[in-house]
């Protein structure tokens, strides 16, 4: 019986290509997406067309009772799942923090951070032996943003990711002994569209000198991170923040 994983923000960049990854290792695959059916549905049909499983999964994981439902699907289209990746999120212009109002702030608290929490207690439920589970693995996507704090831009979302940060470490104490890994990758300047919904479509390339590496990273770098901590090789590992960055 192949692990099920549920990928949010599964239909670009870091989430697509952990699907694609993930697949290739075997999982059977729930593809999140928000309002981008016809990308998550592109995704599916390339796991597919490897021999793949997948499925795709409507929800805005910050409603929690789309959240239930789409975990609902999942119980019914793959099985138990045995596998979360974290990795829905938004970004928005750059600004000041004397510049955001509080439309912006409950967005991007209730995606990047109460969207993943929600998800987590779903995933636990199903997971735990606590509960009747077999154990499990989850991986959130936080950012290197947590600590270097967003300075002049996004000073939101690093607060976000602080806050995924703390949840990992906490979740992965709380869980150790009920079968469940929790871990996080910091992805650092990576080439995907968030920085164009941020306003800022070459921001990847304006940074990459200030990275020691000399480049930005590709999502394919990032999932294959993501994808050896939700594995058996890194069996040992829970309450982990690994960064992927180019030493930034």
């Amino acid at each position: 019986m192949n692990p099920t994983l549920l990928i949010t923000g599964g239909s670009r960049g870091i989430g697509a290509a952990t699907a694609l990854l993930a697949a290739q290792q075997g999982y059977a695959v729930a593809v999140n997406y928000t309002a981008n059916e016809e990308a998550a549905d592109e995704v599916v049909r390339q796991i597919r067309a490897h021999g793949g499983y997948a499925i795709t999964v409507q929800a805005d994981v910050s409603v929690e009772a789309q959240v239930m439902a789409m975990f609902d699907q999942i119980d019914a289209g793959l099985g138990r799942l045995t596998a979360l990746v974290n990795n829905a999120g938004v970004l928005d212009v750059a600004a000041r923090v004397d510049e955001m109002g509080v439309a912006r702030l409950r967005r991007m608290f209730d995606i990047n951070v109460l969207g993943s929490f929600l998800c987590a207690r779903e995933a636990v439920l199903r997971m735990s032996t606590r509960h009747g589970g077999a154990g499990g693995a989850i991986v959130n996507v936080s950012s290197v943003a947590a600590r270097l704090g967003g300075a002049g831009q996004y000073v939101d979302y690093a607060a976000s990711k602080g806050a995924i940060d703390a949840f990992t470490v906490g979740l992965a104490k709380e869980v150790a002994a009920e079968g469940i890994r929790v871990n996080a990758v910091r992805p650092g300047i990576i080439e995907t569209d968030i920085h164009a919904s941020g306003g800022q479509p070459e921001r990847a390339r304006q940074m990459a000198p200030l990275v020691p590496m000399q480049r930005a990273g590709s999502a394919l770098e990032v999932a294959q991170a993501i994808v050896w901590l939700l594995s058996e090789e890194s069996s040992y590992t829970t309450g982990s923040l690994l960064d992927v960055a180019g030493g930034r």
